[in-house]
C-alpha cells in the first residue's frame, strides 16, 4: 500500500530552557536513534555543548547547597564544580525553587560531573516552581539492584511546568529516576544516561505519574525495570524519541498502564504516546501499552530487534508504521492497527486513525 506519511518530529532546541521546535520530513527514511538530529550525543557527556562553567552560587558541600537553594532567585545558577561529591544521606528532599538551575560540568574536558549521592531512601529533589533545570551532574541513589527491598528512592519529583533535566547521569533509585506529577506540563528529559532503577515492582527510569506533556529525547537507558512508564490515568501522555535502549531490563521498555492496573474499571491507557526513532537492543517487549490510549499512540521509525508481534503490545487505538526490524533493518511492509489487542493490517478507508493513501 502506497502511503504519504507526514511526520512531525520534536527536537530539543538547545539553550538555557526547555524549548522545542518541529521539523517536517516527508517521507522520513531514518530509523532508530542513530540519525539523532539534536546536535548533542545520545546520553550526554563527552561532546555535549550546553555546559555551565560557573554560576551565581558555587557550592562544594551539603551545607552550601542547602543555603544556596534557600537564597537563589529565578534566573540564578547554583554551580557544583568538577570533582565535588556531596553526601545527602539522611537529608529530606531538597526543594528546587522557581527559575533556578542546578548545574555541573559533565562532558566538559572529560569531566564526569560532580556527584550527589544518598545512602538513604526517599526523595532527593523536588521542584517547587516552574522553569527549573538540572544539568551536567551525577545523581546516585541508595540501591540499584532488583530485589524487592522496602526502601523507596526517587531522584527528582517534578511538580511544576517547564522543568528540564539534561546531560545528567541518574542511577540507583528504587522507585524512579524522574517522576512527573499531574499538572507538570512541558517537561523535557533529554541527553541523560539513566540506569539501575530496577527494584522489583517499581524501578522506572522516567515515571509519568500524571504529566500530560513529557518529552524524553536522546537518552541512554540500561538496567531499569521499565525505562519509561506511566500510570496511564486520563490526561497522561509522553513522547520518547532518539533514545538508545540497551540490552538490560526486567520489564517492557516503554510502558503505559491501563485501567486494570489502576482498578478504575476503564481500559484507558493514558491520552497519547508518540514513540519514534528509538533503537532497542533488548528482546523483551519494547513498547507495552496495557489498554487503549484515548487519543491514540503512534509508533514509527524505530529500530526493533524483533518482529512487531513481539516488539509491541496494545489493546487498541494504536498504529505502528515505518519501523524496521532485526540486524538487517527489515522494513515494515504495511501500517498496522491494534484492534481488540490484535494486530491487523490497516485499511485506510476503514480507519480514521491512519494516514491517507498517496494519490
Amino acid at each position: 500500500m502506497s502511503r504519504s506519511l507526514l511526520i512531525t518530529i520534536t527536537v530539543i532546541a538547545l539553550g538555557l530552557g526547555p524549548a522545542v521546535t518541529g521539523l517536517t520530513q516527508q517521507p522520513d527514511q531514518t530509523y532508530g536513534c542513530e540519525a539523532n538530529p539534536t546536535g548533542n550525543p545520545i546520553g550526554g557527556g563527552d561532546g555535549y555543548t550546553d555546559i555551565y562553567e560557573t554560576g551565581d552560587f558555587i557550592v562544594s558541600n551539603r551545607e552550601q547547597l542547602i543555603e544556596a537553594l534557600k537564597e537563589a532567585k529565578p534566573g540564578q545558577v547554583i554551580f557544583i564544580p568538577d570533582g565535588v561529591e556531596i553526601d545527602l544521606t539522611g537529608q529530606s528532599a531538597l526543594a528546587l525553587p522557581e527559575g533556578v538551575t542546578l548545574a555541573g560540568t559533565r562532558g566538559k574536558n572529560g569531566s564526569v560531573g560532580a556527584r550527589l549521592f544518598s545512602k538513604s531512601f526517599g526523595g532527593m529533589f523536588s521542584t517547587r516552581g516552574n522553569n527549573v533545570r538540572l544539568t551536567g551532574l551525577r545523581f546516585e541513589g541508595a540501591y540499584g539492584g532488583t530485589d524487592r527491598i522496602a526502601g523507596m528512592g526517587t531522584f527528582c519529583s517534578v511538580n511544576y511546568s517547564n522543568t528540564t533535566v539534561d546531560n545528567c547521569e541518574i542511577s540507583n533509585f528504587t522507585n524512579c529516576g524522574v517522576g512527573v506529577a499531574r499538572g507538570a506540563m512541558k517537561t523535557n528529559i533529554h541527553h541523560n544516561y539513566i540506569h539501575n532503577c530496577q527494584r522489583s515492582g517499581f524501578g522506572y527510569g522516567v515515571s509519568v505519574w500524571g504529566g500530560g506533556d513529557v518529552h524524553i529525547i536522546a537518552n541512554k537507558f540500561d538496567y531499569c525495570r521499565h525505562h519509561v512508564a506511566s500510570t496511564g490515568s486520563p490526561g497522561t501522555g509522553y513522547e520518547a524519541a532518539w533514545n538508545l535502549i540497551m540490552e538490560n531490563a526486567i520489564g517492557s521498555h516503554f510502558d503505559m498502564h491501563g485501567g486494570r492496573d489502576r482498578g478504575d474499571e476503564t481500559d484507558i491507557a493514558g491520552d497519547w504516546m508518540h514513540i519514534h526513532h528509538n533503537t532497542f537492543l533488548s528482546t523483551l517487549t519494547n513498547v507495552g501499552i496495557r489498554g487503549t490510549p484515548s487519543d491514540g499512540a503512534d509508533i514509527h521509525n524505530n529500530w526493533f530487534p524483533q518482529p512487531l508481534d513481539k516488539a509491541l503490545r496494545s489493546t487498541g487505538n494504536t498504529r505502528a508504521f515505518n519501523n524496521v526490524y532485526g540486524p538487517d533493518k527489515t522494513p515494515q511492509e504495511h501500517a498496522i492497527c491494534f484492534v481488540d489487542s490484535k494486530q491487523v493490517e490497516c485499511l485506510v478507508e476503514k480507519c480514521d486513525y491512519c494516514p491517507e493513501d498517496d494519490q
